[in-house]
């Protein structure tokens, strides 16, 4: 890939890449079904040092992107059984349906738990095609820019 290229939204967020360069992994095991390593993040990018954890107690927050993803997903295979199979108060076919999504949603798990994080993070962190001459993004109370949104009352 050229250096000038910009790297593509979605495929960076399908591949867990980095938000701001877009370029390093966000995980240090790429498969996320090794599940003793899953959720191992380096602390920084390798590629441009932004920080993955902006702030104590920032992954909180990928709970709700966790339960949208999931809820998106049970509707898509909702609709998918409805056209493909039907849905009948005759027969076991609902049952059959919540089965196979509860199974597909615990299969999954582990995928959604890692994309709900890059999709958290594209949240806070842009795109920067200069990250190696800017300073990275901070939220922290370590930055001067936490203090300037909040004087001090003494």
């Amino acid at each position: 890939m050229p250096a000038q290229e910009k790297p593509g939204y979605f495929w960076s967020i399908l591949t867990m890449k980095c938000p701001r360069c877009r370029r390093g992994h966000m995980f240090s095991q790429p498969n996320p079904w090794k599940l003793r390593q899953t959720m191992k993040m380096p602390k920084t990018c390798p590629e441009c040092g932004q920080p993955f954890e902006l702030e104590v107690g920032f992954w909180y927050g990928t709970g709700y992107v966790s339960y949208a993803l999931s809820f998106a997903l049970s509707v898509a295979t909702f609709v998918a059984w409805w056209v493909l199979v039907g849905l009948s108060t005759e027969d076991n076919r609902f049952f059959w349906w919540m089965g196979i999504n509860a199974f597909l949603l615990v299969g999954l798990q582990p995928w959604l738990m890692r994309i709900s994080r890059v999709i958290y993070l594209y949240f806070f962190v842009s795109y920067d095609p200069n990250y190696k001459q800017t300073p990275v993004k901070r939220f922290d109370y370590k930055t001067d820019e936490y203090y300037q949104d909040h004087p001090n009352e003494s």
